[in-house]
């Protein structure tokens, strides 16, 4: 049985592991009880004229123990006894004082050290919360910082599994100046439910959960995806926005959501990117001007006086915006519907727009140059020929997606430095339909073996990052590549259309001088898809449809299936063009601007009245089937 001092023992090293409080309360005792002392003991035994009342040898036993010097002012002719308390408590409180100096060093230090770590509970609502550390982050702040701008004050939260002091180093050096946009770092785990409570979850205007770089990082997602779905909200839950970068963990990540997260399959949007890119140059800038917040966007709004027109009437009711599809008003969405579809009164109009502010309906629709419309008879697809250099675990699926696209009699080359098994080549090889494929192992960096494969002879050249390498490491073997194919295009006059895949978008400005003619930066289009849904979670049934293999695409046709080559008209003459094959216009790209950043000759959402002259080697971009 423990004793009385033990008891005593124990209650006080519980009262002084309190931390710095604790000891600032026993010092403070400590100094009272010392006064006091002091006080009865001057008064019990000083002269009469030192001390006139209790009051004055309180404060007189306070100034002595606070200030050393108090002493230098006794009367000489005070009393021995006197003396000797008044140095005794002065030594006394030379010692508290000092201590309460160390212990507020102490406790403002350990304060410091734990702001340093971030750790403290944000107070902040209608913020953007960012749980995850991963390079995604560097496109996604931007493109909130540009879609905050008109707002007065904002804030994005992120919580990181690194220390606070170089995530917020790292955002300094690659972002830069967030203008009105204040940056909020906390260091934890996004898999601990108790450090996403720092964040402030209940009061967020939206939340994303970024993919960490490494391995399982589908797993990380699908964890924070649970911590999210079983946590106690205590208001409205706001809208969660992940991604999976494998097909495989998208239903995982949907059910690990609880019905309430948007998750975007990387892999998927990606791999069908890749190979639409391939066959029609210019996709994914067109891609990117509509996901980013930098040019146009998409945006939806009622519009209850276009109730009962047709759709294909509808395009014209726009100068400065283009109608691409409507929302019913149960929230199913159709883009490019059939031209006789009637809008209704509950629909919204699905339209691509500098700004919001700039969507107004026009008094009168534009001119239409009916003698300059071109009417060109469809001509069945002939066979392609693409060469695929290098593999990697998207590899599969960009195969199997291109076989969706191809006329029959199609072949495909694949020329990398490592394959897939035979047996795993031979089972995706059966499943193809209009795609015969051919494998050569090689050294896809030599010049050597990249003459061999006869590159002029290819209708389109695909060139992968591999995977099994750090992105850097992998994109600087990809500009190798790309080199050595501008090199011998050069050489011998042959000029084949190449796509290229990046990892990271600040290696696309070194890649321009290979003049390839696009690039596809899967995970920049993906953060600023993600980027896009976190401000307007409606927009992800227009993103489902517009990237999914069935319904309406984006396609970039040649002009002279639209208009006259060389003659000049309305954009608006481009649109009912389009209009007769039942497609939506929504921009052109011209072909001498192709290589000039940043837009690559891309112009979307032109006016409807501005006039535009294409010609035979122009593309016209639009909506279609096919």
């Amino acid at each position: 049985m423990a004793t009385r001092r033990e008891r005593l023992r124990y209650w006080f090293d519980n009262s002084m592991s309190r931390g710095t409080p604790a000891l600032i309360g026993w010092l403070a005792l400590v100094t009272v009880v010392m006064v006091v002392v002091f006080a009865v003991l001057s008064v019990a035994f000083a002269d009469d004229d030192v001390h006139h009342s209790w009051y004055d040898a309180l404060w007189g036993s306070l100034m002595r123990a606070m200030d050393a010097g108090t002493m230098a002012a006794d009367n000489e002719a005070s009393s021995p006894v006197f003396t000797v308390l008044g140095f005794a408590i002065t030594i006394g409180g030379l010692l508290i004082v000092s201590s309460l100096v160390g212990v507020l060093t102490t406790g403002l230090d350990n304060k410091l050290t734990d702001l340093r770590k971030g750790r403290s509970r944000i107070v902040e609502s209608g913020h953007t919360a960012l749980i995850g550390w991963s390079d995604q982050i560097f496109t996604i702040i931007p493109e909130l910082v540009e879609a905050n701008a008109s707002e007065s004050r904002s804030c994005i939260a992120i919580l990181g599994d690194r220390d606070k002091l170089e995530m917020e180093e790292e955002l300094r050096a690659r972002v830069g100046d967030t203008g009105k946009t204040r940056i909020v770092v906390r260091s934890g785990s996004p898999i601990e439910p108790t450090d996403l409570d720092l964040l402030s979850l209940d009061t967020a205007r939206s939340i994303i959960v970024l993919s960490p770089q490494g391995e399982d990082s589908d797993a990380h997602v699908i964890k924070t995806l649970l911590g999210l779905t079983n946590r106690n909200w205590r208001r409205r839950r706001p809208p969660i926005i992940a991604s999976v970068t494998d097909t495989d963990n998208l239903v995982a990540a949907e059910l690990a959501g609880g019905g309430h997260a948007q998750v975007v399959d990387t892999d998927d949007i990606a791999s069908r990117l890749i190979v639409q890119t391939s066959r029609q140059s210019g996709l994914s800038v067109v891609c990117t001007d509509l996901l980013d917040f930098g040019g146009d966007e998409i945006y939806m709004r009622p519009e209850p006086k276009l109730t009962g027109f047709p759709y294909g009437e509808a395009l014209f009711a726009y100068e400065t915006a283009s109608l691409i599809g409507i929302r019913r008003g149960d929230g199913s969405v159709v883009l490019n519907p059939p031209m006789n579809t009637e809008i209704q009164q509950s629909d919204e109009m699905i339209v691509v727009a500098e700004d919001d502010s700039t969507i107004r309906l026009v008094r009168s629709f534009p001119p239409v140059v009916q003698q300059a419309i071109a009417h060109p008879v469809r001509q069945p697809a002939p066979p392609e020929r693409t060469l695929l250099i290098g593999w990697n675990s998207r590899a599969p699926k960009i195969v199997a997606e291109m076989d969706q696209y191809v006329a029959p009699g199609s072949t495909l080359n694949i020329a990398a430095d490592v394959m897939e098994d035979d047996d795993h080549l031979a089972q995706l090889k059966v499943g193809l339909r209009n795609l015969a494929v051919n494998v050569k192992e090689c050294d896809t960096t030599s010049r050597i073996t990249l003459e061999a494969l006869e590159p002029g002879v290819f209708d389109h050249i695909i060139v992968l990052a591999d995977d099994r390498l750090e992105g850097q490491h992998a994109d600087s073997r990809t500009l190798v590549t790309l080199l050595h194919l501008r090199d011998l295009a050069s050489r011998t006059g042959q000029r084949f259309p190449i796509v290229s895949e990046m990892n990271d978008d600040r290696n696309r400005r070194l890649a321009q001088v290979t003049k390839a003619d696009d690039f596809v930066v899967s995970d920049k289009l993906i953060s600023l898809l993600m980027t896009q849904l976190s401000e307007n979670p409606h927009l992800g049934a227009v993103f489902r449809y517009l990237f999914d293999s069935d319904g309406s695409e984006i396609y970039l046709k040649p002009a002279t299936d639209y208009v006259q080559p060389g003659v000049t008209v309305s954009f608006a003459t481009l649109v009912a063009s389009a209009r007769m094959r039942g497609e939506t216009a929504i921009g052109y790209r011209l072909q001498v601007e192709s290589t000039s950043p940043p837009n690559y000759g891309v112009v979307l959402n032109p006016g409807k009245s501005e006039p535009v002259t294409l010609g035979p080697r122009d593309l016209v971009i639009v909506l279609a089937e096919n």
